[in-house]
Formats: C-alpha cells, structure tokens, sequence
C-alpha cells in the first residue's frame, strides 16, 4: 500500500477479539456470541472476530456435518448478517461449516459481513490440523476438506484486512502471499498443549515479520467434550507488542487500530523492502 493511499486511512479503529468456550449446543453458542458482539460493540468496536468453530465443539467430530449449511443460506449465517446489521459493525464470523463437494466432509469456512450484513469475505481453511501425542489425538482431514483459494483480504477504512485459520498461523508463506496488509485476523481454537507452547510465540512472529497488527479470536477453557483449549485471544501491533490478552474463559480482547503505528515502525525499520526473495 504506497504512501497516498496510507494518508488516506482513517485514523483509527477499535477492534475486538471474542473468546468463546463453544459447547455442543449452536442455540447457547449463538446466545453467548450475541452476548460478547453487544457487549464489543457497546465498548466501541467497529470490527468483531469471532473464534474458530464458535457455533459448535460437538461430542464427536462428526456432530458439525449435522448443522452443515449451504453458502448464504442457514441459521448460522442470518444470525452473523443479522449481529453485524443490528450493530454496524464488521463481522468476521469465526468459522462455521459449510458445504463441500464431499459427502462427508464440510468446509471450515470464515466468512465476513460488512455493516449493513452484507457477506464480503470467505476464506476456507488450507491447512488442517493433525496431532497425536499419548491420548490427545486430532485429524481435521477426517471431517474437513481443505480449502482451494489463494489467499484472502479485504478492505476496511483503516486499510486491508488478511484472513487466516488457526493452523495456518504454522505456515509463514500464507502471510507473505497476502501482501502489505494492516491487520492478520486469526480465528483460532489451539489446543492446550500446543498453545501452551506455542500459540504467542507465532503470534507475534508473524506481526514482527509482516509489521502489521495480529488479531488472534480464539477458544479458551474447558469444553462439554472435554477437549480444552488454550485461550489467550490478542491483539499484538507492528512491533510485536501484546496491547490485550484475555488468558481463559469467555470474554473480550480489544485495542486499537492505528495505521499510523504500522507506518512508523515499517518507517524506522524498513525490513519489507529489504526483502530480496
């Protein structure tokens, strides 16, 4: 983004990060994300995120293919386009899952809505997360089929916007393919023992190295499946400082965007234009 469209930005905007600790029922999902956007909203935030599988961590991994919807149609995504009208606000609706080509498996899909609740941005998940360690065991394959896009943006008053989904936060090139952007938004659901150690550690590298502000919604605490999930939703600016975390349970992480930030730090070290590859 060169330097005329920079002067152009509005000055700020103040941006919010829901933590959720998502159960097996969407009805009291949807009631307690409708809780956390009033309550964003109300503190003055113009854009919402929410986490990662926000509508449902069901018993079993098969229980999303149950509340699958097609694009554009399904109560999930009126309750998103309704969230973002009722408050003015840019919504980045967690994921929700979404129909694919196969039988058996749905997409991961985050979708974005704009003021009026108009759908804006999808971004399906690339990476799929898989781990085994003793008795902790994942494969998103199994219900999940990756998704085909090259990388997504979109473009707010404060600048352009990076989606990306949990996992992908491993993948350092995806954030590179998305171009000069001001804020990487991240709905995530990072385990307990990968976050534990690794969730801020690649949160803020990817801020240092793209000199860009890190919005990271994510699961926090212990889930009616059992499964527990590391929490600490932040917003991390340009130099790779934290501005707020939210360690456990449900709540907010919010802060301010401030382009005028992103400048100065890409000013005082010009690392972007030094890249030679």
């Amino acid at each position: 983004m060169d330097g005329d469209v920079m002067d152009e930005l509005q000055s700020a905007m103040k941006v919010a990060a829901v933590q959720m600790v998502s159960g097996s029922s969407v009805e009291q999902n949807l009631d307690q994300a409708a809780h956390w956007i009033q309550a964003a909203a109300t503190a003055g935030a113009k854009l919402v995120v929410l986490p990662e599988y926000f509508c449902i961590l069901g018993q079993h991994e098969k229980d999303k293919l149950g509340v699958v919807e097609k694009p554009g149609e399904g109560p999930i995504q009126l309750f998103l386009a309704g969230q973002a009208r009722r408050y003015g606000i840019w919504l980045v609706g967690g994921t929700i899952p979404l129909q694919s080509p196969d039988a058996d498996r749905i997409y991961n899909s985050c979708l974005v809505f704009d003021p009026k609740g108009k759908p804006c941005a999808r971004y399906d998940k690339i990476h799929l997360f898989s781990f085994s360690r003793n008795s902790e065991s994942y494969d998103e394959s199994r219900t999940i089929r990756p998704g085909d896009q090259s990388p997504q943006v979109f473009d707010l008053p404060i600048g352009r916007i990076a989606l990306a989904i949990c996992y992908d936060l491993r993948f350092p090139e995806l954030f590179r393919a998305q171009g000069d952007v001001q804020l990487l938004v991240l709905p995530a659901a990072f385990t307990y023992t990968t976050g534990s150690v690794h969730w801020e550690v690649l949160l803020r590298a990817r801020a240092i190295e793209n000199q860009c502000y890190v919005l990271a919604s994510a699961q926090g605490g212990r889930h009616d499946n059992g499964r527990r999930t590391w929490g600490h939703s932040m917003l991390i600016d340009p130099w790779g400082e934290i501005i707020s975390c939210l360690p456990e349970g449900a709540g907010l992480a919010m802060g301010t965007i401030d382009p005028e930030r992103v400048r100065s730090v890409r000013e005082s070290l010009p690392a972007l234009r030094h890249r030679v590859m």
